[in-house]
C-alpha cells in the first residue's frame, strides 16, 4: 500500500480499493465454506482422502465454471461495474480468484496434515511473488523502459499502468498453483455425492455468515463509486478512504492474532469453573491494548507521511480514529461472542451477521451521498458498535459473565479524553507536538497501572498455578 499511494493517484488506487473489495466477495461465494467442512468431514472420516478429494473436485468445477462464464461474459461484467474501458481487469481477476479459490483445499489440507512449515513456505513465497512483481513492473520497469532499446518492452507497457497491480497478483496465484500442484495429484481422485451433500448441507450456512461478514467490511468500498456523484470524484475518494482503512493495519493485526489465540483457548477452557472470571479479565486487557494501538497510531499518525504518500491521501487522517474504533468494536464484538459457540446457539452469529450486513448498507445508502466516504467509516463504525451492544446483552442472557463495565467504560472514557486534547497540539512544531503527544499516552499507561494493580498481581498467580 506505501508502494501503490506513494505512485498512483487517489483516482487510480480507488481502482485497486474497488477491484479487490469484489474479490473479496467472489472468494467466499467460490469456496462457500467448503474449507470448514473439509476440516470438519476430514478430521472425523476413517477416509480423509475421499473427503479430501471431494472437497477439491468440487471446488474445481465450480471455479471452472465461474471462469469460463467471465470469460464469455467479460465485457458486460465490466460495463455493469464502471470499466467498460478495461474487461482485461476482470478477465485477471476471475483467473486469481478460481486459482485461490482451488487452493483453498489443498491449503486446508496442509494444516490438517500438521505440515505448518510447507504451510507458511507457500503463503510466505506467494508474498514474495507478488511484492517482487509489483516492484519490478511498477518500479524498475518505467526506469527501464526509458531506453527505448531496451528488452524490457517485450514484457513490459505503460499502458497497463495498474493492471500490473494484478498481473502481479496473478502471476504469485499461479506460482502457488504449481507449488500445491504435487500435493494434488498424488493423491487418489475420488468422489462421493451422498459426501457432498452432506458437506454441502453443512457449509452453506457458514457461507452466509461469510457472506454477511464480506459485506459488512467491503460493501462500502463498491458502493462508494455509485452514492457518490461523478462530479465529486468517487474513484478519488475511493482511493483516499481505502488508504485510510489500510493504514489501521495494526490494529487489524492484533485483532487476528487475538481471534487466532481467543477462540481455542476458551474452548479447551470451557468447562473449568474460573473460565467466565478469565474471560472477563481478558476482554479487560484486551480493551486495554487495543486502546493502546488506537492511541499509538492517533498520536503520532504524521509520521506516516514519512512513508512518502503523496499529499492527497493526507485527507485520510482524519477518518482513522472512526475506522480504527470500528476495527476495535469488531474485535471486542467477536470476544463477547464466544457465548453462542460455547452454548450451541450458532445461529444468533448468523442473525446478528445478517442484521449488521443489511444495517451496513442502510448506512452507506444513507450517509455516503451526504457525506461522501466519511459516510462509509461511520456506517463500519456504528455498524459494530451495535453488533457489540447486541452481543453482550444476549450473552448476558443465555452465557453471562462478569465483565468489568465500569472499567472497561472509563478506559474508554480516558482515551477519548486524551484523543481529544491532542486535537489542540495538531498545529504545534513537531517536537512540541510529540513531546505533548507522548506524554498523553503515558498518561494512558499510568491511569492502567493505577487501576490494574491489584488485578495483575492475581493473574499472575493464576498464571503460575495453570
Amino acid at each position: 500500500m506505501p508502494l501503490y499511494v506513494s505512485i498512483f493517484s487517489t483516482e487510480v488506487y480507488g481502482i485497486v480499493t474497488n477491484l479487490y473489495a469484489y474479490v473479496a466477495f467472489f472468494m467466499v461465494l467460490l469456496t462457500y465454506g467448503m474449507e470448514t467442512g473439509f476440516f470438519r468431514f476430514a478430521s472425523e472420516s476413517k477416509n480423509p482422502d475421499k473427503v479430501y478429494s471431494t472437497s477439491l473436485i468440487s471446488l474445481f468445477s465450480t471455479s471452472l465454471i465461474f471462469l469460463l462464464i467471465v470469460v464469455l461474459f467479460k465485457e458486460q461484467i465490466a460495463g455493469l461495474i464502471n470499466y467498460d474501458n478495461h474487461p482485461e481487469y476482470i478477465f485477471w481477476l476471475a483467473i486469481i480468484l478460481a486459482i485461490d479459490a482451488i487452493t483453498a483445499i489443498p491449503f486446508a489440507h496442509l494444516r490438517l496434515k500438521n505440515k505448518p512449515l510447507k504451510f507458511a513456505f507457500i503463503k510466505l513465497v506467494n508474498i514474495g511473488a507478488n511484492i517482487s512483481f509489483n516492484l519490478f513492473f511498477l518500479l524498475l520497469c518505467p526506469v527501464l523502459a526509458k531506453n527505448p532499446n531496451s528488452v524490457i518492452h517485450a514484457v513490459y507497457s505503460p499502458e497497463i499502468g495498474v493492471g500490473y497491480v494484478f498481473i502481479s497478483n496473478l502471476l504469485a496465484s499461479a506460482i502457488t498453483f504449481l507449488m500445491l500442484l504435487p500435493n494434488i495429484l498424488k493423491l487418489t481422485f475420488q468422489f462421493d455425492k451422498t459426501l457432498l451433500y452432506k458437506m454441502l448441507n453443512y457449509s452453506i450456512p457458514i457461507l452466509v455468515v461469510g457472506l454477511a461478514g464480506v459485506v459488512i467490511l467491503h460493501i462500502d468500498k463498491i458502493l462508494i463509486p455509485f452514492l457518490i456523484p461523478e462530479n465529486q470524484n468517487p474513484m478519488g475518494q475511493l482511493g483516499i478512504y481505502g488508504a485510510g482503512v489500510k493504514i489501521a493495519v495494526l490494529m487489524n493485526m492484533f485483532i487476528q492474532a487475538f481471534r487466532y489465540a481467543f477462540e481455542p483457548f476458551f474452548f479447551s477452557q470451557s468447562k473449568d469453573k474460573d473460565d467466565k472470571k478469565m474471560h472477563a479479565g481478558i476482554m479487560n486487557y484486551f480493551v486495554i491494548f487495543g486502546l493502546l494501538i488506537f492511541l499509538g497510531m492517533v498520536l503520532y499518525i504524521d509520521i506516516i507521511r514519512l512513508l512518502n504518500w503523496k499529499p492527497e491521501y493526507y485527507e485520510s487522517f482524519p477518518i482513522l480514529p472512526v475506522i480504527l474504533l470500528a476495527n476495535l468494536f469488531y474485535g471486542i464484538y467477536f470476544a463477547l461472542s464466544m457465548w453462542y459457540k460455547l452454548t450451541d446457539m450458532t445461529r444468533y452469529g448468523a442473525y446478528m451477521s445478517v442484521t449488521g450486513a443489511a444495517l451496513t448498507i442502510a448506512l452507506n445508502f444513507l450517509l455516503v451521498p451526504v457525506y461522501g466516504y466519511k459516510g462509509s467509516a461511520f456506517a463500519l463504525m456504528i455498524c459494530f458498535l451495535g453488533m457489540m451492544v447486541v452481543s453482550y446483552f444476549l450473552g448476558q442472557k443465555y452465557y453471562p459473565i462478569p465483565y468489568n463495565l465500569k472499567r472497561i467504560l472509563t478506559y474508554f472514557l480516558i482515551a477519548g479524553v486524551i484523543y481529544f486534547i491532542s486535537l489542540y497540539t495538531a498545529e504545534k512544531e513537531p517536537v512540541l507536538k510529540y513531546s505533548l503527544n507522548t506524554i498523553l499516552l503515558a498518561v494512558f499507561i499510568i491511569f492502567v497501572y493505577i487501576l490494574e494493580k491489584i488485578e495483575l498481581k492475581s493473574l499472575f498467580k493464576i498464571s503460575k498455578k495453570s
